[in-house]
């Protein structure tokens, strides 16, 4: 891949997408490294409580993405402009600063797709609740059954080369986006690395998932809905270009 205009080291779009999030969302872009993301494209789903404003106070570019947390990360990934897009959430728990480990391997061109595991890395006491923990290990168990990955979280923060996203053909524009793109990425035989980080309690507002019973369980559907058309659909793996997603240690 070639260094994105200017000569020097490639660096990656950032792609944040946001819901009412004027409480964490200025801390979320000044903690992102300068010398890893060559810009940060907030896409918003029509806030009303001043996340817009915070967005672009802080440097960020902000886009008006329409509602659905899929069509939130597809409208900035169309919009980014390095071959490299990362993807994390807007409400301060994803690690910001640690986004060189997570573009890193995508960047250096050893792996096509990277995701964080709060399950595995440290997390801040009430920062998941159980039921997170479980259908994160639910669905990395049934990807494996299926693909021979081997995920064990859900985790919004991910790196993946922009070709490769496009060629995923994405199609769930609301909270089943993330699994599907790990079930894709994996019955595709992409190179796939997994790393541990950190996990932190969001810095205001409330969760749309998890911060309500109504939020848990529409986005539960959408996931549980998305897995079985994803698995029902077998036209395009690649059988023995399948690899396994690989761990550091």
């Amino acid at each position: 891949m070639e260094p994105v205009a200017g000569g020097g080291a490639m660096k990656a779009s950032v792609v944040i997408p946001t819901f009412n999030e004027s409480a964490a969302i200025a801390a979320v872009i000044e903690e992102i490294p300068p010398d890893v993301a060559l810009e940060i494209i907030v896409a918003d789903g029509g806030s009303t409580d001043g996340t817009q404003a915070a967005a672009r106070a802080a440097g960020a570019t902000v886009i008006d993405a329409g509602r659905g947390y899929g069509r939130a990360c597809m409208a900035g990934a169309i919009a980014a402009r390095s071959p490299v897009i990362v993807f994390l959430d807007g409400d301060g728990a994803d690690r910001g600063d640690l986004l060189g480990s997570i573009a890193g391997p995508v960047l250096a061109g050893t792996h096509d797709f990277v995701i964080a595991s709060r399950t595995r890395g440290q997390r801040d006491p009430g920062s998941m609740l159980w039921h997170q923990v479980l259908a994160g290990r639910l669905a990395g168990w049934g990807m494996g059954a299926l693909y021979g990955a081997s995920y064990s979280d859900m985790c919004a923060f991910r790196a993946i080369r922009k070709d490769v996203l496009n060629g995923l053909d994405m199609r769930e524009m609301t909270y089943g986006w993330n699994i599907e793109m790990q079930m894709k990425a994996a019955r595709s035989g992409l190179r796939i690395l997994e790393v541990p980080v950190p996990y932190r309690c969001r810095l205001g507002g409330v969760s749309k998932v998890a911060g309500s019973l109504r939020g848990t369980v529409r986005a539960s559907g959408k996931i549980v809905s998305t897995f079985v058309r994803v698995a029902a659909d077998r036209g395009s793996d690649r059988g023995s270009d399948r690899r396994r997603t690989s761990r550091p240690e």
